[in-house]
């Protein structure tokens, strides 16, 4: 596995610039996410990296060796589409051998056959081998798809959302088998994701991308409880991150439209925009803080609770199933701690 660098990185198309001088570096067997809306230019990174598309600026490396005037079969890489493109005439068996049995690399069939009995282990599609994938459900497609690059052991994996296609159960038990055959393979990754959910618990590092920019690149506990401005605050974290403007007076902090007010921090300016995660807004029957409950949303294992401030609403994460109700007056505090402010450009400010 390979160590891949992206060096000031700018693809135009027509009058559009997909990516705008992107620099980023993947290290060797690391599982990186490269998470964004769509339309942020995640799939045109990967093309780039691949050589399906040539970049306008800039240089790929893979483990410091510029590869830009490599093809795409001369780098060494394996793509999992979004689709599944498989054959749909062909054995899994098949499938899976395809690449192995391709000119460039005249594989002995022994040795095929033994790196196809181990991705389908590893897979839990050995039962599948000798059906033609026509007859295939989607989650075992997309095994088969998965399975076709892990037999090349490439120097680098791209994923371009090899998960959304699927049902949230087995989107689920894919997360988990990536991660495995990931660590125990020490493959380099680049997977690409709109899914916040799958980018925090998968990646060992997550690079933000916005509009063809990288916005913000580190762990996913740093891109949680550090972002650098709104637009990532707003894209991980589910429910969303309560956002709300806010001024410093007199060394207290007032929320703008509400009852709320705790001593400021030195450092804010007179007016920013503050930012509360929902697991840090607790209510409390000695709360500090006092509102009403405007919605609940029951999930099992926890609730969603919207409690009106004064003309704001903030989103609560509770445990379990709440015996509040619509109408019902509640009290609360919030983390100080873990308080987050950003200027009037949506920059984080660090306090």
């Amino acid at each position: 596995m390979s160590n891949v660098a992206l060096q000031n990185i700018t693809k135009r198309f027509k009058q559009v610039t997909a990516l705008r001088d992107v620099s980023l570096t993947i290290n060797h067997s690391e599982f990186f996410v490269l998470l964004g809306p769509t339309g942020a230019g995640k799939t045109t990174t990967l093309r780039v990296i691949a050589g399906l598309e040539k970049q306008d600026e800039g240089s790929i490396l893979f483990d410091g060796e510029p590869v830009d005037a490599l093809m795409p079969a001369e780098r060494d890489i394996a793509f999992v589409f979004q689709q599944y493109s498989l054959y749909p005439n062909m054995s899994v068996y098949d499938n899976l051998a395809f690449p192995l049995r391709s000119p460039l690399r005249k594989m002995p069939e022994a040795d095929i056959r033994q790196r196809i009995h181990r991705a389908a282990e590893i897979l839990r599609i050995g039962h599948l081998l000798e059906r033609k994938t026509a007859h295939l459900s989607g989650g075992e497609m997309q095994r088969v798809s998965i399975g076709r690059a892990i037999v090349r052991e490439p120097r680098i994996y791209l994923m371009d959302e090899p998960l959304s296609n699927l049902d949230a159960k087995l989107r689920e038990s894919l997360r988990v088998e990536l991660q495995h055959i990931q660590k125990v393979q020490s493959s380099t990754i680049l997977f690409v994701t709109h899914d916040q959910i799958e980018a925090l618990t998968m990646s060992d590092r997550i690079g933000v991308l916005r509009e063809g920019q990288i916005v913000q690149v580190g762990s996913p506990s740093d891109i949680y409880d550090r972002p650098v401005d709104t637009f990532v605050a707003q894209l991980v974290g589910t429910p969303r991150i309560n956002l709300m403007p806010a001024r410093r007076e007199n060394g207290t902090l007032y929320v703008a439209e509400s009852t709320m007010h705790v001593p400021a921090p030195n450092t804010l300016h007179a007016a920013f925009m503050l930012g509360i995660r929902p697991e840090d807004v607790k209510p409390s029957p000695d709360g500090e803080f006092a509102g009403q409950v405007a919605l609940t949303e029951p999930l099992g294992v926890e609730t969603i609770v919207h409690i009106r401030s004064g003309a704001q609403t903030l989103l609560s994460i509770v445990p379990g199933i709440t015996d509040l109700r619509i109408g019902d007056e509640v009290r609360f505090n919030v983390t100080r701690e873990r308080l987050h402010y950003f200027d009037q450009e949506g920059q984080r400010i660090i306090s």
